[in-house]
């Protein structure tokens, strides 16, 4: 049964808030490629009621209208960030904007692997988490996955915080035990996930 113009502009809306999401991911790194699919959906629709905007009453064409400029302003955005990406002159971000930018990135990458979920037990180890950004991003993504699958709150997880974590657990250990190089262990043990850190011999 063919859907209704109300039916439409909900899709589309649902795909251009899917689009930005999937964009974001793909600039974070948790996908391969850019969400052409979704985008040549879009562009489907917006053309389709672009030809019709006599079928469509005030409210319609007024809800119509929005959506359009919202997936315009979006791909401009998304159009730039391609071509940084390409031309690899991708901007850095310093000081509580960067720890801002690499939390969203590690909870979208968390979000684009539970598709693919961590074989347990996971384990990383380091000499220092502050140079060692992309292990303490796995790490929490793990520990995210862990505490999802058995059922926990992940909301209160941050990445900010979670970084400040290993920094102080490295330090004290490092210290306690007179070792150069610490690691971490994701566990799923019942109902409970569980993160472990231990000297490495």
């Amino acid at each position: 049964m063919a859907r209704t113009i109300e039916e439409d502009l909900s899709q589309l809306e649902r795909d251009i808030r899917q689009l930005k999401i999937e964009y974001e991911q793909y600039f974070g790194g948790g996908k391969a490629r850019p969400p052409s699919d979704i985008e040549w959906r879009i562009d489907t629709l917006l053309k389709r009621y672009s030809d019709r905007g006599v079928q469509m009453n005030y409210s319609q064409r007024f809800r119509y209208g929005n959506l359009a400029q919202m997936y315009s302003k979006f791909r401009e955005v998304f159009r730039k960030r391609l071509k940084q990406k390409e031309e690899g002159t991708v901007q850095r971000h310093f000081g509580a904007a960067a720890r801002e930018i690499e939390e969203q990135r590690a909870l979208r990458r968390a979000e684009a692997e539970k598709s693919k979920p961590v074989q347990f037990p996971f384990a990383v180890s380091w000499r220092d988490p502050d140079h060692e950004k992309k292990k303490v991003e796995q790490l929490f993504a793990a520990f995210r996955d862990a505490k999802a699958q058995v059922g926990e709150d992940t909301e209160p997880l941050t990445m900010d915080a979670f970084q400040k974590f290993v920094r102080q657990k490295t330090d004290q250990l490092k210290k306690l035990q007179d070792a150069h190089e610490v690691e971490y262990v994701v566990s799923v043990e019942g109902n409970h996930a569980r993160l472990k850190a231990r000297v490495k011999s």
